[in-house]
């Protein structure tokens, strides 16, 4: 069965991607994750994503698009990633979901995918 892990971080965690003090650390701890689930044969797909400054989030009011700069809600977290694993069930996600570097700093949300619909 599949699962997407939304990989959210507080802004402190996107900081470190970029500080040359702390950027080896911080991708080395989702480097080793990766590596971990790579190794287990159990992601499907997976991507990083910028910053939560390069959102731009759109919205229909009274029919008309209404466009934002910025993620949709001021949060203390935001989602910085996430990945697709094909993993037996929701134990098995909910393992790996704890191994991610981003479920000590803020949370990993896991949600079952659905199948496609049928014809």
């Amino acid at each position: 069965m599949h699962y997407m892990l939304l990989l959210n971080e507080p802004a402190s965690e996107f900081a470190k991607r970029d500080d040359p003090a702390q950027a080896g650390a911080y991708w080395g701890g989702w480097n080793a994750f990766i590596g971990a689930m790579a190794q287990a044969g159990v992601i499907v797909k997976g991507d990083g994503l910028h910053g939560p400054h390069t959102a731009t989030t759109v919205r229909i009011r009274d029919g008309k698009r209404v466009v934002q700069d910025g993620p949709f809600a001021d949060t203390k977290e935001q989602l910085g990633g996430y990945f697709v694993i094909d993993v037996p069930d929701l134990d098995t996600a909910l393992a790996w979901a704890a191994r991610a570097p981003s479920a000590s700093t803020a949370s990993v949300e896991v949600r079952p995918v659905m199948p496609p619909p049928a014809p």
